[in-house]
């Protein structure tokens, strides 16, 4: 599902990076991970087709797999803060939201963020804004959703496909049926378009 065109999401968010001005470049990204037997696939695909990709990890993940954290960053690819423990900021104040992002930090030293469920305050965005690029995207695969196909999932992933776009999927076991018939498929799209699939660099 595409946000491009969403002006209101736009509004909201003026100072967020929703998509890349890069048209021979395609930016997948995974959140909530790592996580055993998912991250191990992800990381084999994209070794298969040569593609970078950029990782919103969990601190908590990344203190219970430190092996599969440093196995993304062995491989070549991008590491993003996505909070410690999977928080809504929109149910947060800001000194609870800031210190789990915090306690994700002491582990992951990255200059990106991303809010879990896109959930974050307009305080909390000022705030975190000064200390990190704060990255959304373009495409929203839904892999998450247990109420679609594979299928379904791929063809909202793919329509349209452009240079700049920055992906959604995740590095989870929910979401794992779909990412494992979408990632792939996904791959082979952008390699026919001539599109290479690059880390996010800000």
């Amino acid at each position: 599902m595409r946000v491009r065109e969403n002006a209101l999401l736009r509004w909201m968010f003026p100072n967020v990076v929703w998509s890349m001005d890069d048209p021979e470049g395609v930016y997948l990204t995974f959140d909530d991970g790592p996580t055993p037997g998912v991250t191990e696939w992800i990381l084999q695909t994209l070794d298969r087709y040569n593609a970078k990709a950029t990782f919103f990890v969990l601190g908590k993940n990344v203190e219970l797999y430190p092996d599969l954290y440093q196995m993304i960053l062995d491989r070549g690819h991008k590491i993003g803060n996505h909070t410690y423990s999977h928080q809504k900021g929109w149910r947060m104040s800001l000194d609870r939201y800031i210190e789990d992002v915090d306690l994700a930090g002491d582990m992951v030293h990255t200059e990106l963020f991303r809010p879990p469920y896109a959930q974050i305050t307009r305080k909390q965005l000022l705030s975190l804004s000064q200390r990190y690029r704060i990255v959304m995207w373009n495409v929203l695969s839904r892999d998450y959703n247990t109420h679609i196909s594979p299928k379904k999932c791929l063809r909202g992933t793919i329509k349209g496909l452009r240079g700049g776009d920055i992906i959604s999927l995740h590095d989870s076991a929910k979401s794992f049926r779909n990412t494992s018939y979408v990632l792939p498929a996904l791959l082979r799209a952008t390699r026919e378009m001539g599109l290479e699939c690059k880390i996010l660099e800000l």
